[in-house]
């Protein structure tokens, strides 16, 4: 049997973190380690000292280490609490999705097979999820199993490399060979990861019956930061995403997701959605034209404005 530990960046936090780390002791397959990066060491004292609990005190396998704002990166933090593990795979998870069930884990280990560099789970909408992100969770996380290679580019696009760290498990002789994940990047780091290992022979698995329960109700203006940084993440590495288009696999989401508010009798919904898309679409398109723009202009779109200081 594989060992595995978990890695969690972590911002913030309130006391669904504690649950969280619940859920993951209760696995059927405990993990070795729990590895909580957490930035700003002061907000988790703040926890610690509200909730008046602290899971080192519960369990035996937790090891926390604080970054601050100014030192946090999406890959190279990641990397840092890699290099704290010594289990044969690493699930990483934020601090905002949950276990389905106490399989999740078991789940994703038995695809680990010597050709599958990362596995990720399906994601399920919270019950407070609008219903355009709702659709868009049976979009992204059909029922049906998928293990992607660089041989399905032609024929999924970018959604050969799609892969999210926000439940997705690695093997840690693959990272190592590969390099880990980007040492500095805005976002998008597991995705530049899945590509990395497509186009190094390895697959990316998609394991439905691994579930965990995320979303968000982003606001127009949210989604538009997103997707300026997703832009500029894409625009970073044209060796990834340079001959491949994003465009195309939004559209058909879009189309999709329009189809389906008629379907259901929700056509009033239609132009909020269309203009949440907008802004979508012109942070990207902002995003994937950063090099052209002003420094003030990047830092009012950008969502990562540490990534520029």
């Amino acid at each position: 049997m594989k060992t595995v530990d978990v890695i969690i960046p972590t911002y913030k936090p309130d006391i669904s973190l504690f649950r969280l780390i619940d859920d993951l002791e209760r696995q059927s397959v405990r993990p070795e380690h729990i590895i909580i990066m957490n930035t700003e060491e002061q907000y988790w004292n703040e926890l610690v000292k509200s909730s008046n609990e602290n899971p080192t005190d519960k369990y035996d396998n937790i090891i926390i280490r604080h970054v601050t704002r100014s030192e946090f990166d999406h890959g190279e933090t990641r990397n840092q609490g890699v290099a704290l593990s010594t289990a044969d795979c690493f699930l990483m998870m934020t601090q905002d999705a949950f276990p389905k069930d106490k399989m999740l884990i078991s789940s994703l280990v038995k695809v680990l097979e010597r050709d599958v560099a990362a596995a990720y789970a399906r994601q399920y909408p919270k019950t407070d999820c609008n219903l355009a992100e709702r659709y868009s969770r049976k979009f992204n996380y059909p029922n049906e199993p998928m293990k992607k290679t660089q041989k399905d580019v032609d024929k999924l696009g970018i959604k050969t490399y799609f892969c999210s760290n926000v439940c997705a498990m690695y093997r840690r002789d693959i990272y190592d060979e590969i390099g880990g994940f980007t040492h500095k990047t805005i976002f998008n780091e597991d995705m530049v990861y899945a590509g990395n290992a497509c186009q190094r022979g390895y697959a990316i698995y998609y394991v439905p019956e691994a579930g965990v329960i995320h979303s968000h109700n982003y606001s127009c203006a949210q989604q538009f930061h997103r997707n300026f940084d997703l832009g500029v993440s894409q625009t970073d590495h044209p060796e990834i995403f340079g001959g491949i288009s994003s465009e195309s696999e939004g559209k058909k989401m879009v189309g999709q997701t329009i189809q389906h508010f008629r379907h259901i009798g929700k056509a009033y919904l239609i132009p909020h959605y269309i203009i949440m898309c907008g802004c979508r679409f012109m942070g990207y398109k902002l995003g994937r034209n950063y090099k052209k723009l002003p420094k003030g202009l990047i830092m009012a779109c950008t969502m990562n404005k540490e990534y520029w200081k």
